[in-house]
């Protein structure tokens, strides 16, 4: 028992509450990335305009003709349909669903057109739909529920489905449905489910020759070497700025792996000194507009790091930036009682001088708790959080020091949303008071969500986030294990956090819980 103290006195961080532990490499990496730009890819893309009895949509099929030529310049075997029928749009997906299930392609499904939402399913319209009354939908239109399950029975190695299908009302005065836009929807298995707007928005059809969305897409689908989350994060940026936050596209992800629209000519893993390199740079980067007032230099970051060290403090402290500036952002439609979706959160990163919480921590395998802590928080920035007891972190909860003075450089923990299947990697330097650092790199994974008791009370539904990975000092080294549960939208830090450390000759197991939590 002294021992262990010892050590983890020396710099492993274990008597921090609610605080990163220095983690480490991330899990092995697959050679799944390779696969999937290996594997035939197959797209099926749809862009009705003239329908018979809902509005025109003018740029529909040319959002349509223009995403086919992008996806056949980056390698993809394309079927097109215009201004498409029912029969005719239920045959092709069949014939789509078919060819996933026989040869395993990589497939990619884009609908531009008229879209509605009946009781938490979406459905597809196609241009001959006739609908004068609310049983018509699930007749007249397509529902995508169809594509879904036939995409997850094919089991092939990876979907994309891209759905500018969120226009204003399409029946007009005389018949509207309950909601706005499309449902939320989890992605299945190996798929990525992108919607130009916010479930339970609509979505513009642009004033050019294509909607503001797919004219986003189309730009950054081009770009080289882009990673595919990262096409839509930039598109979502791209299309929310030039809205005023009037339309903000909506992604859920059950990626595994990493894709290209247009690949590195070469796949190799980062080296130490590389993956340095790029931190340090970020760092620097970070470090000089984390303060600023302006939406501009942090776009910047955004766009050129749309998954990096700082890219959800980033867009936190843009949140702020912009609703300073009059952004009307437009926000998720409630998913209660969705059966499709386990729901999502956006973290309330609005701080405030007064908040304070109380902790404790036990030692999971003696039962016996090692120490209570108190905290308050004292002054509020643009980017931190500063405590009574020297205790500094972001927006997020992300730690820049310790109470006892320790320090952390990067640290990307906690994520801004919070979704069922969401995943990043965290990396961070941890200095101790006498200098020694350990580098870290951990993998989080967003894995459930649960009901959970603690001393504060019970929380159902609360997001499970689990962590793996190891530090790296010049002394030793740490494998950690984490599992943490949060109610984000109500509390900025966990429920409950159980941390599993571990080192040659030693380790410890802590569960933290919070006993209250007050804000002025």
């Amino acid at each position: 028992m002294m021992r262990r103290r010892a050590i983890l006195k020396a710099g492993l961080g274990a008597s921090a509450l609610f605080l990163p532990a220095p983690y480490a490499w991330v899990w092995a990496q697959s050679d799944g990335a390779l696969k999937l730009l290996r594997a035939p890819k197959v797209a099926l893309v749809v862009g009705n305009g003239k329908y018979k009895d809902a509005p025109e949509l003018k740029n529909a099929p040319n959002d349509a003709k223009a995403i086919a030529e992008a996806l056949k310049a980056s390698g993809f075997d394309v079927t097109m349909k215009l201004d498409t029928g029912r029969e005719d749009l239920i045959g092709a997906i069949r014939a789509y669903v078919h060819a996933m299930e026989q040869k395993k392609h990589v497939g990619l499904f884009y609908f531009a057109g008229h879209g509605v939402q009946l009781a938490w399913r979406n459905y597809l319209l196609p241009v001959d739909a006739v609908i004068d009354k609310i049983e018509d939908v699930g007749k007249q239109s397509v529902d995508i529920a169809r594509l879904m399950e036939g995409l997850t029975k094919a089991s092939n190695p990876m979907n994309v489905i891209i759905l500018d299908a969120c226009r204003e009302n399409p029946f007009g005065k005389d018949f509207r449905v309950e909601q706005k836009g499309l449902s939320q929807m989890d992605a299945p298995n190996s798929t990525l489910l992108a919607y130009a707007t916010s479930p339970g928005n609509v979505a513009s059809d642009g004033d050019g020759v294509n909607g503001l969305y797919t004219e986003n897409l189309l730009r950054e689908i081009k770009v080289p070497e882009a990673k595919i989350e990262d096409v839509f994060k930039r598109v979502r940026l791209g299309v929310r700025r030039k809205s005023n936050g009037a339309q903000i596209p909506w992604e859920s992800t059950s990626l595994e792996e990493d894709f290209w629209f247009l690949p590195p000519k070469e796949l190799k893993k980062l080296s130490d000194a590389e993956k340095e390199r790029l931190f340090k740079e970020q760092v620097a980067l970070w470090e000089s507009i984390k303060e600023s007032k302006e939406a501009a230099p942090l776009e910047d970051y955004l766009r050129r790091y749309p998954s990096g060290e700082f890219s959800e403090l980033a867009q936190a402290v843009l949140n702020g930036v912009l609703a300073k500036q009059g952004e009307k952002k437009i926000q998720i439609a409630s998913s209660e009682g969705n059966p499709f979706t386990k729901g999502s959160a956006e973290f309330n990163s609005n701080r405030k001088v007064g908040e304070t919480y109380t902790a404790r921590a036990t030692d999971i395998l003696t039962k016996v708790v090692q120490r209570t802590v108190t905290s308050t928080v004292t002054q509020v920035t643009n980017s931190q959080v500063i405590y009574d007891n020297g205790l500094i972190t972001d927006l997020l909860g992300n730690v820049h020091r310790f109470a006892d003075g320790r320090q952390i450089v990067g640290g990307q923990n906690v994520p801004l949303e919070f979704a069922v299947g969401k995943h990043w990697v965290s990396r961070s330097v941890v200095t101790t008071k006498d200098g020694q650092k350990f580098d870290t790199e951990i993998e989080y994974k967003v894995v459930a969500r649960e009901n959970i008791a603690v001393p504060l009370g019970t929380f159902n539904n609360a997001f499970r986030i689990d962590g793996r990975g190891y530090s790296h000092g010049r002394r030793f080294s740490v494998e950690v294990n984490s599992k943490q549960w949060w109610v984000p939208d109500r509390i900025p830090l966990p429920v409950a956090r159980e941390d599993h450390r571990s080192w040659p000759g030693g380790g410890v197991s802590e569960l933290i819980e919070l006993l209250s939590y007050k804000r002025p």
